[in-house]
């Protein structure tokens, strides 16, 4: 499955719509490293790229957050520490079982269905705040 940036999932945080492109094209990056059986070493060293790429993206966004004075920050930082252990755990998986279809169909998914809906609802909602209570 690929997933496609299009004008829906845009904050209007340029710096943030920027990474969260980033985060698509990694996992997009570990679907077509399947498709083309570049092996569970590139599908590996994508998925330790995105969770590094993950972590400097949240970083940003819990210091806006903070900066603008977030009421809902310690939700929001939660949900970001959730996905890190998610990815964590699906590293572990990858390094533990053989690579298959299965297998890769269900990190992209978990990674790509939580992404698309973390940007349509919490992130939607810390932009609209940023927008109308952070210069």
């Amino acid at each position: 499955m690929i997933y496609e940036w299009d004008g829906s999932l845009g904050t209007g945080d340029e710096r943030i719509d920027s990474q969260h492109k980033q985060l698509l094209a990694a996992i997009n990056d570990i679907t077509e490293a399947h498709r083309q059986g570049k092996g569970k070493e590139e599908i590996e060293k994508t998925l330790d790229f995105l969770a590094g790429y993950a972590i400097l993206h949240f970083s940003d966004e819990e210091k806006l957050m903070l900066e603008c004075k977030y009421s809902e920050y310690t939700l929001h930082k939660r949900y970001h520490d959730e996905f890190k252990e998610t990815v964590g755990k699906l590293i572990k998986r990858l390094a533990s079982e053989e690579v298959t279809d299965d297998l890769v169909s269900v990190v992209i998914s978990t990674l790509g269905d939580w992404l698309f809906s973390h940007i349509k609802g919490e992130d939607f909602r810390m932009a609209a705040y940023s927008k109308s209570f952070c210069k």
